[in-house]
Parts: structure tokens; C-alpha cells; sequence
């Protein structure tokens, strides 16, 4: 992996599968560098160029195909000998290309940049395997390839007469925009209604003497709340003020603290308070072990004296 990070472009693999791509990679860094007349035929390139040539090109092969090129040293040979191995996947390509362009739709794509995406992959297979497409050819591709419910949309965009396939796949894209707005605004609520009112959120945060970040305790503190607070005068023993405010009179002030001082010492009385359960009882024998003796209880007529 830490090779690849010093790669110029992905090296070529053993399968040959990315070996159209990995050539005209190579024409343009060895042109780039004034090395690209050392793999054309009769050239008259150095022993230098050709060396610096035949290190980029063993530097862009994957492990496997250095070692079967081990002994090639000349540029040209090792281009020949790799086009040989995987000139005919160019056909291959072709092929595959051309069936790619007979089947595209526009109609099977979700969006325009998926079909726009794959136009573009298709016409470069085209044109490296040495068939060119044409803004005409991608026009009326579109332009015949629209679902069967928006024939009238697909005539009106022919009418417009865009010359380049970009000014189409353009408008395309502004429209397809404008139907996800329009959809949106369509689907946030039902129609006829109001909007939903805005809800801002806000955040306090109290502050104590010390600047620091806080606010009121919200539990009740030594167990206390608000309400059980009642305002009591220890001056004259009444509710609903403070000693230092208390305007009871002498007499009311002597009463009271005498009566403190004769509480002081008695005993406290305490009355308690138990429920009984009410206890049923039943004469008759529960126990199971001995039998059930009818004689043994008394008759209607037992209690009941002789009158006679």
C-alpha cells in the first residue's frame, strides 16, 4: 500500500482489465516527460531516455507481470509484448460498449445524473476502442428514450434545438430540481391548512455573586418546602409574625412564657390505640382425625324446659 501512495496512476493488473485506460495513461506521462518517442517504432532515443522509459513503465506493473518481463530492458519491446497479451480485450471492450449504448434509456434511471453518469462511462468506452459518438448521437438518444407518459415533454425539449449535449442534460437538470421543490412544499402539510407555528428554543443560565454558572436549587433543602414554612413568634408564641415585629401586649407576653415554664419538666401523655380483630368462634369439632358424632350437640327441644 505505501507503493501505490508513490504511483502516478493505478498500476497495470495481471487480468488486463484496466489495460486501455493504463496505455493512454502512459502515452501522456512519458510525453509529459520527453519520453514518448521511446516507445515508437524507429526512434533514435538515448540509452538514458530509454532507461528512465523502461523505469516508469516496470514502476506501473502489478508484482506478477515484473517478473514475467524480468529480462526485457528495451521500452519498446516490453510495449510490444503487453499490447500483443492484451490488444484483443479492446474488442472485448467494444463489444460490450456497443451493447451498453443500444440499451440506454433515460427511462430506467432514478435521476439525471445516474443516466448523465452513464452516458458519458459508455461513450469513453467508445471512443478509446476508436468509435467516436457525437452530440447528435447523445441528443437524439435522450431525446428518444423518455417514458411514454412524458412524450409531450420530450417533443418540447426536441423544439428548443440544443446543438450540445450538455445544454440539454442542463435543463434536465434544473427541472428535475424544480419537481423535488415543488414535491417537497406539496407533501410537508396537507393543502388548505396553516403552517405548523414556530417554536424558538431559548437557554438561561443563572449567575451567582461569583459569576459563576447557576441557578436556584430545585429540591427543597433540610426537607422543607415553601408551603410548611409557617411565620412563628417566639416572643409571644402567635403565627403570622416575628418576634421583632411582635406588638402583643404585657400580659399576653407573661401568660405565655409562664405557661412555658409550667410545661417545663411534665411528662408527655400518650394514648395508644389498637384495633381487635373480631374473632369468630365455632362450635363444631374441625378436627378431621375423629368422626363427626350427631349426639354430641344439643336438640331444638333440649332447650326448651318441661312445661308440664
Amino acid at each position: 500500500m505505501s507503493n501505490l501512495a508513490k504511483l502516478d496512476f493505478v498500476a497495470l493488473d495481471i487480468s488486463g482489465n484496466n489495460y486501455l485506460p493504463w496505455v493512454l495513461d502512459v502515452e501522456i506521462h512519458l510525453d509529459a516527460n520527453g519520453l514518448g518517442e521511446t516507445i515508437k517504432e524507429g526512434n533514435t532515443a538515448t540509452t538514458q531516455n530509454k532507461a528512465k522509459a523502461m523505469i516508469f513503465l516496470r514502476h506501473h506493473l502489478c508484482e506478477g507481470l515484473k517478473y514475467e518481463y524480468l529480462t526485457v530492458k528495451d521500452p519498446l519491446v516490453l510495449w510490444k509484448n503487453l499490447k500483443e497479451r492484451y490488444g484483443h480485450l479492446k474488442t472485448v471492450i467494444l463489444l460490450k460498449a456497443r451493447y451498453d449504448w443500444i440499451h440506454l434509456r433515460l427511462q430506467d434511471f432514478k435521476s439525471i445524473n445516474d443516466y448523465n453518469s452513464a452516458m458519458f462511462r459508455i461513450t469513453a468506452q467508445l471512443e478509446l476502442c476508436g468509435e467516436k459518438v457525437s452530440d447528435g448521437d447523445m441528443l437524439e438518444k435522450t431525446y428518444q428514450t423518455f417514458h411514454g407518459s412524458q412524450l409531450l415533454l420530450s417533443q418540447q425539449y426536441r423544439q428548443r434545438g440544443f446543438k450540445r449535449y450538455s445544454e440539454l442534460v442542463s435543463c434536465l437538470l434544473v427541472s428535475e430540481q424544480n419537481n423535488e421543490i415543488l414535491m417537497k412544499n406539496h407533501q410537508s402539510r396537507p393543502t388548505g391548512t396553516d403552517p405548523f407555528p414556530e417554536v424558538n428554543a431559548t437557554k438561561y443560565e443563572n449567575r451567582n455573586k461569583n459569576d459563576k454558572k447557576g441557578g436556584p436549587r430545585e429540591g427543597p433543602r433540610d426537607g422543607l418546602r415553601d408551603r410548611d414554612i409557617v411565620n412563628f413568634c417566639l416572643r409571644c408564641g402567635g403565627k403570622g409574625h416575628w418576634a421583632r415585629t411582635c406588638r402583643a401586649p404585657p400580659h399576653v407576653l407573661d401568660s405565655y412564657h409562664r405557661s412555658l415554664n409550667d410545661n417545663k419538666g411534665k411528662k408527655i401523655e400518650a394514648n395508644f390505640v389498637a384495633e381487635q380483630e373480631k374473632v369468630e368462634t365455632n362450635f363444631a369439632d374441625t378436627n378431621e382425625n375423629q368422626p363427626f358424632n350427631y349426639g354430641d350437640y344439643m336438640d331444638v327441644s333440649d332447650l326448651f324446659s318441661d312445661l308440664d
